[in-house]
């Protein structure tokens, strides 16, 4: 019985080397895109072949996506089942069960381990998947059931939002795939306690990368006056109380956030020692400016303002104004901590516009310390687009 699937070619000149060597994307002006190819079904199971008709794996195929081929398998024979999802999965836990006592993580990232543009982040016995590839949400139904299946989970939501998606030409929606959800969960981190709202927060509803940038900080904020600006629900803020910071600000624009990011602080025996304030970023740093304020501990960890290329100068010139805004309100031998989560902006490129971002305030220091993911975010080495988090570590001088 001959194989269903289609298959797929690469054009004579495209980069078959980085695709044999783990690179797991194919762009569309590296395909052969004829009708047949276009009329294929989004999220369809295909072989691709090189431009001599030697296969090359079996992909998922997108043609309304710039990347319009994801490798899911090298073997150009495997069949893309529930099996196949579980064994992703297993592989996927067992390295998280060795790193974390307890069952709160980034479960699933994506490319990295082996499920391209899925997402799930664990919550003890609830999930979260984000099916941002169109193969994913063609099953999500055995995504979820292979979940349920290897994690014990209960719970599972699907969060399907964001810009992958519109890049992937699929809709948004949030849904309830099994169990139920009440409220938002309690989660435990670096000593501190976060709630995450699981159906109405930001992507999947708390940001594991952070953990140990979160640590970090928390080691710099006993006895601290802290600011931490785009908090979300508690972010940095909360992990410096648990770290014994005498004070601690958070700000945010989301008023739901800080509601959040408040229970927190009393869980926690620490709404005595936290305040916050709702705003806007920019316009809270320019405001604390103008009033004189001074932290020990200063931390800014923004949405990507940098999501693609084409934002990439204007992203840069965000990231240098939130450094000479915030600069300024550091003490004397106070830390500045300063982040990205963009794509399309790399250290070097970032780290350049913080550094003078800091200078054009009048101020100087050292960088002590360079942050990144925790090893719940694992990189897909050919694959630069997995190491998005950045954190720098300043200690600010006179």
């Amino acid at each position: 019985m001959t194989d269903p699937r289609p298959v797929i070619r690469l054009r004579p000149k495209a980069e078959v080397r980085a695709i044999r060597h783990g690179f797991p994307w194919v762009f569309a002006d590296e395909l052969v895109v004829d009708r047949r190819t276009k009329a294929i079904v989004p999220g369809t199971i295909a072989t691709l072949e090189d431009a001599e008709r030697v296969p090359l794996g079996t992909v998922t195929v997108n043609p309304n996506s710039k990347i319009i081929a994801r490798m899911l398998d090298r073997d150009p024979e495997a069949q893309i089942d529930r099996a196949w999802i579980a064994a992703r999965l297993e592989r996927a836990l067992a390295m998280r069960a060795r790193l974390f006592d307890q069952r709160f993580y980034r479960l699933v990232h994506a490319e990295a381990d082996g499920l391209p543009g899925v997402i799930i982040d664990r919550f003890g016995d609830a999930a979260v998947i984000q099916p941002n590839a169109a193969w994913s949400e063609v099953m999500i139904e055995d995504l979820a059931a292979a979940l349920c299946e290897v994690t014990g989970v209960t719970t599972v939501l699907k969060n399907a939002s964001g810009r992958a998606r519109t890049l992937e030409g699929l809709g948004e929606e949030t849904v309830l795939l099994r169990g139920a959800l009440e409220a938002p969960i309690e989660v435990p981190m670096n000593g501190a306690t976060y709630l995450a709202d699981l159906l109405g927060g930001q992507k999947t509803g708390l940001f594991y990368d952070q953990r140990p940038n979160h640590a970090f900080a928390a080691r710099l904020a006993k006895d601290a006056r802290v600011l931490d600006v785009f908090t979300h629900v508690g972010g940095f803020a909360l992990a410096a109380l648990a770290g014994g910071a005498a004070q601690a600000l958070a700000v945010d624009s989301s008023a739901p956030a800080l509601a959040l990011a408040q229970k927190g602080a009393e869980l926690m025996g620490a709404s005595d020692r936290f305040d916050t304030r709702k705003g806007d970023a920019f316009e809270q740093l320019e405001a604390l400016g103008a009033e004189g304020a001074q932290f020990d501990l200063v931390i800014c960890d923004p949405p990507a303002f940098a999501p693609a290329k084409s934002a990439l100068h204007s992203g840069l010139r965000a990231y240098e104004r939130i450094a000479r805004l915030a600069a300024p309100l550091v003490a004397p031998g106070g830390y500045l901590v300063l982040c990205s989560c963009s794509h399309a902006a790399d250290l070097t490129q970032f780290r350049s516009s913080c550094t003078r971002g800091i200078g054009k305030a009048g101020r100087s220091g050292q960088l002590i310390h360079t942050g990144f993911a925790g090893a719940d975010h694992p990189m897909q080495p050919q694959l630069a687009e997995s190491g998005y988090l950045k954190a720098l570590f300043y200690r600010l001088d006179g």
